[in-house]
């Protein structure tokens, strides 16, 4: 059975490299333009994984984050934030927000492969 992971970024350029890797890696990919959005796709069905960039219009990733982590079919999913924030002031935000991780922008799509791959093998476990 194919790993459904929801995908949200505001850039249709990194939505279409999210689709094309995970998808080519063997994930069931739903895409979302912001977090509102992705919360949308959340409420309708659950994911195993959600990735989202930091910066977006309407909801933001940290705000996506604590929205699905009130809902207990999100408390315990993997979450990463994808962004070119690399200080500790944000890292701390995104911890206390409930993300699992985050990935630097610009992504490696190897990189990204391994680590989704490495978070839904061990959330399966």
């Amino acid at each position: 059975m194919s790993r459904r992971i929801l995908a949200a970024d505001d850039s249709a350029a990194m939505r279409e490299i999210l689709l094309a890797t995970l998808s080519e890696a063997g994930y069931l990919v739903t895409i979302a333009c912001d977090g509102q959005d992705a919360l949308r796709h959340a409420l309708s069905q659950t994911f195993d994984l959600v990735l989202t960039d930091q910066h977006m219009p309407v909801m933001d990733g940290l705000t996506l984050i604590q929205s699905l982590r009130q809902m207990e079919a999100y408390d315990a999913v993997p979450i990463l934030v994808l962004t070119t924030e690399f200080g500790e002031s944000f890292k701390t935000a995104a911890r206390e927000a409930g993300a699992s991780g985050w990935l630097l922008k610009p992504l490696d799509p190897q990189t990204l492969t391994e680590v989704v791959s490495e978070l839904v093998l061990h959330e399966g476990a």
